[in-house]
């Protein structure tokens, strides 16, 4: 389906396209296998501003549209969604930074990210604050011009390999989520250290991994607007990187299909190809449905994001559930269509099924993206929206 997307759009999508298939490809299932994080394929991106598609152009970026890095991630998630989630993760550990930070801020850390020189990376997740993120435990207690952190993050996107991690500390226990706060933490802080890297089911190429803070001493000018706004940025960060995650199940799911149609042209059963089955024709029929569905709901909402429309936490979550979903039921198609063959390493759709799990998984469970879904529609209703 044509999307009107603009010239540049068109351009952007072509070329992220073009690194997915010469750089991507060829490795994804070494990378995949050895669970290494794949610098060699992030330093061609960074080469090709990737790393520039979600950053003001004032601060060395190309773009601040969300539709951007949609397009950037969708195309690069077709091929392998462990690589493209470096730069999605990216984007997420500076969302904070975008929405929070001085003027001052912004010009120390945006351009060394915009350059691919450095990932970024956001440190909320922890051991009891998941799909609670209110209850953040990690402390920042103001100890003159400094702060002292305390505490253990977890699971987080870029562990190990970003230098510059947003982290979400509370700063006033009794204040509950109106007691964190946002700050910037760089590697190489004394008291700042890694924890184990994670073994996981999909995804591999991507570094997961704890961050420990055992007082560790940051600079209070580290400290993102004011005490006390961490809960309220965190939410708009989710507001605007929810897409993300979208289009890693969006790119997962058509990449899944491209590999499930193709297979159907060229596989015999009872001497005819089994693209010629009805069976077959209707899942590729109802996953084509799926995928053009969940595209058209993401470039609305990204067209929505960057109108600069206030409201767009129901819209957020909704893409992402519905894209999410999409990827999980499409990816088990795929495998069921690919037979035996689905099921083995020698194709790629057994994982892409295992990648696709995390996108209902992380940025907020599903389950916790309907209750905020839910909870808009009755704010909605109650203004009088629905009549």
């Amino acid at each position: 389906m044509d999307h009107l997307l603009s010239p540049e759009e068109k351009e952007l999508q072509l070329l992220a396209r073009k690194i997915a298939r010469a750089e991507l490809l060829p490795v994804r299932e070494e990378y995949d296998e050895e669970e290494k994080f794949p610098w060699p394929v992030i330093h061609t991106l960074a080469k090709s501003d990737m790393f520039r598609v979600f950053i003001p152009e004032e601060y060395e970026g190309i773009s601040d549209h969300v539709m951007d890095l949609v397009l950037v991630t969708e195309e690069l998630s077709r091929i392998d969604a462990g690589v493209a989630l470096a730069v999605a993760g990216s984007a997420l550990g500076t969302a904070p930074i975008l929405i929070l930070a001085s003027e001052e801020q912004k010009r120390k850390y945006l351009p060394r990210i915009a350059s691919g020189e450095v990932l970024a990376a956001f440190g909320l997740t922890e051991a009891n604050a998941g799909s609670d993120a209110a209850g953040v435990q990690t402390t920042a207690r103001r100890e003159g011009d400094t702060y002292v952190l305390n505490g253990t993050k977890q699971w987080i996107t870029n562990g190990g390999e970003a230098k510059i991690y947003t982290v979400i500390a509370n700063t006033n226990p009794s204040r509950g989520a109106r007691g964190l706060s946002a700050f910037v933490v760089e590697e190489g802080t004394p008291g700042f250290s890694y924890g184990k890297k994670e073994k996981k089911m999909g995804i591999r190429a991507s570094s997961t991994r704890e961050l420990v803070f055992q007082d560790c001493v940051i600079p209070a000018e580290n400290l993102l607007g004011k005490e006390g706004f961490g809960f309220i940025a965190t939410m708009r960060t989710f507001d605007r990187t929810r897409p993300g995650v979208a289009a890693q199940a969006l790119g997962i799911a058509q990449g899944a299909f491209d590999v499930a149609l193709r297979y159907s042209q060229e596989r015999e059963q009872f001497g005819e190809k089994i693209g010629s089955f009805q069976a077959v024709q209707f899942m590729l029929a109802d996953m084509a449905i799926q995928i053009e569905a969940a595209r058209s709901l993401l470039y609305a909402v990204c067209r929505l994001i960057d109108s600069g429309a206030e409201s767009i936490s129901k819209a957020s979550a909704m893409c992402k559930t519905f894209c999410s979903d999409t990827a999980m039921k499409v990816t088990t198609d795929a495998v069921q269509v690919l037979g035996g063959y689905g099921y083995m390493r020698e194709y790629p759709v057994e994982k892409m099924m295992r990648d696709a799990k995390i996108t209902q998984i992380y940025e907020g469970t599903n389950q916790i993206m309907r209750l905020v879904i839910a909870a808009e529609l009755v704010r909605e209703l109650n203004k009088g929206y629905y009549g």
